[in-house]
């Protein structure tokens, strides 16, 4: 059981605890590239848990010039998409001592540059940027200018995102996936398409929008802007979206909804207007998330390895020191046909 301690413990404490050097604790405690043998680093472990000792991060951040934390900045924790993501960069930082810290813009992209700043403040080594880019010039110069800080204050920020910053990027395909699911879709009988978009300034948005498109025309099939819809990325979205879809009297025969989660709330609004999916309307999503694959009929969508996302993204947090320029990493989807489509004879 952990001593009570009055006061602070200092890493002196622990040595002489342990019987060691300061400097061996130190290594032991801190990571070193100098390697502690394994029967004193466990010596040296179990004097800090007795001593109840924590290190001091600000003075670790004096002596290193940063600590070893690294901020994750998502748009929405609730949305399912970033906690996948937020798996695969904390899964990725085991081992590594590394501790990442959680934050959300709430999809206010202003919101990254007030974390870039306090984690500046805070000598953070990395700051991962997971979202959409936005069709906003003032906020894209005004990140920019943040980025540039914080790199030249050596510290490390890597996007999940567009290439839109000149930073380390892992760009998810959305264009290419959005492409192959229409030609699925096309391929499985169905011509009269509307689309359930987030909004459109929001470059993930438009980029699967085009798409699909685009998938449509290279099949022969043309897309009426009229059966786009516009609404948030998000359940509400979804199901608000559709059920103007609904209204507008169109014929058609499958909706796209540009990510899961909308496409969600839109099989709620058919459930509601007593339709039935896919009897009466296919419906297709993107992103294949894991919480959502016990929904009824099961979602066609675009499959992505989201944890694998969040994990390239740590890797090149890691491996940072050794570039010498911005580097890319893309990632691809893969369409998965599910129940909430079917072949039309």
């Amino acid at each position: 059981m952990a001593e009570q301690q009055r006061g602070s413990v200092t890493l002196m404490d622990v040595a002489a605890r342990a019987g060691v050097s300061l400097a061996t604790a130190s290594r032991a405690l801190n990571g070193s590239t100098r390697r502690v043998g394994d029967d004193l680093r466990e010596r040296v472990l179990a004097a800090a848990r007795s001593l109840n000792y924590a290190p001091n991060a600000q003075a670790q951040a004096m002596a290193r010039g940063q600590t070893n934390v690294v901020g994750l900045v998502v748009q929405d924790i609730a949305d399912p998409y970033f906690s996948s993501i937020a798996a695969g960069v904390m899964g990725a930082a085991e081992g590594h001592q590394v501790l990442v810290t959680l934050g959300s813009t709430l999809r206010r992209s202003e919101r990254e540059v007030d974390y870039l700043v306090a984690a500046r403040g805070q000598r953070s080594r990395a700051v991962i940027l997971a979202g959409s880019r936005m069709d906003d010039d003032d906020h894209a110069q005004a990140l920019r200018r943040e980025v540039e800080i914080f790199e030249n204050d050596g510290g490390t920020v890597v996007a999940i995102s567009q290439k839109h910053l000149p930073v380390d990027t892992v760009v998810i395909e959305n264009r290419i996936g959005a492409r192959d699911l229409a030609a699925e879709l096309v391929a499985l009988g169905y011509r009269r398409f509307g689309v359930l978009a987030g909004a459109d300034r929001m470059l993930t948005s438009r980029d699967r929008v085009h798409g699909f498109r685009d998938g449509l025309g290279r099949s022969g099939v043309d897309l009426d802007p009229a059966f786009v819809l516009h609404g948030a990325f998000t359940r509400d979205g979804g199901y608000e979206a559709m059920q103007t879809l609904l209204d507008s009297g169109g014929e058609l025969d499958c909706v796209f909804a540009v990510n899961d989660v909308m496409a969600v709330g839109a099989m709620a609004a058919c459930r509601e207007r007593g339709l039935a999916v896919p009897d009466d309307l296919g419906l297709a999503g993107f992103d294949d998330i894991s919480t959502l694959r016990d929904v009824y009929p099961a979602l066609t969508t675009v499959r992505l390895p989201l944890e694998k996302v969040g994990a390239t993204a740590f890797d090149l947090v890691l491996s940072a020191p050794e570039r010498t320029k911005p580097r890319t990493r893309r990632i691809k989807g893969e369409v998965v046909l599910r129940q909430s489509t079917r072949r039309i004879d």
